[in-house]
């Protein structure tokens, strides 16, 4: 029997998950604020539940507007795992490195090449972000999780740009994504959280017993 969204995750459970990223995100926004001094603003979360040899398909279409993208890729592990994947334009990396160059001059090293810079900005960006995001859903949910370092693609993504366990043709996974944008700056992106198959059932225990928290 083929399984329906609802399979996995109960209409009522995917809108716990939806409202729990929606404070988690909140929060990181706020947390991040003062550790970067840029004002993050995430939109309202959504959550969408395929199988994973659809998965590279399905971002490209959300990125569609995308001529060419820099993609932070990160895991996340715990009972929570999976992959978060920060998702620029390609024109992102100067515009962002102008701005964390206004408030880090002093650190930045001159003498390297642009697009060593640009790529050493995004991947600090990306880890601070993928960090605050991931870790607040986590805590929220009741988990700790660890990462790995963050590593960046360029270009265009391929199949060979997402882990293999992520995209095995038995599998189904949550994705868990929001736009972000810098307040005040003409740089946005995609967030996308895609939580592995073997955390589901973890996963819809952990959001019945947030519920249960105000009950």
């Amino acid at each position: 029997m083929i399984e329906t969204p609802e399979d996995i995750l109960s209409i009522e459970e995917q809108d716990i998950l939806q409202e729990i990223m929606n404070i988690g995100f909140g929060s990181a926004a706020a947390d991040l604020a003062s550790v970067i001094n840029l004002h993050v603003i995430l939109s309202v979360p959504t959550i969408n539940i395929i199988e994973s040899v659809r998965l590279l398909d399905y971002i490209k279409a959300e990125i569609r507007d995308y001529p060419d993208v820099s993609v932070i890729e990160q895991n996340f592990y715990s009972k929570f795992k999976g992959v978060a994947l920060l998702v620029f334009s390609g024109a992102s990396g100067k515009t962002l490195l102008s701005l964390i160059a206004e408030d880090e001059a002093g650190s930045l090293v001159k003498s390297d090449p642009i697009q060593i810079l640009e790529k050493e900005t995004l991947m600090e960006l990306g880890n601070i972000l993928v960090g605050a995001c991931v870790g607040k859903v986590a805590d929220l949910l009741g988990d700790i999780v660890s990462y790995s370092p963050p590593r960046i693609i360029t270009g265009n993504m391929t199949d060979g740009d997402i882990s293999e366990d992520m995209i095995d043709p038995k599998n189904i996974v949550i994705i868990m994504q929001a736009v972000f944008h810098f307040e005040n700056k003409n740089v946005e992106g995609y967030l996308f959280l895609v939580t592995s198959h073997e955390s589901i059932d973890w996963l819809k225990q952990a959001t019945r017993n947030f519920l249960q928290q105000y009950e």
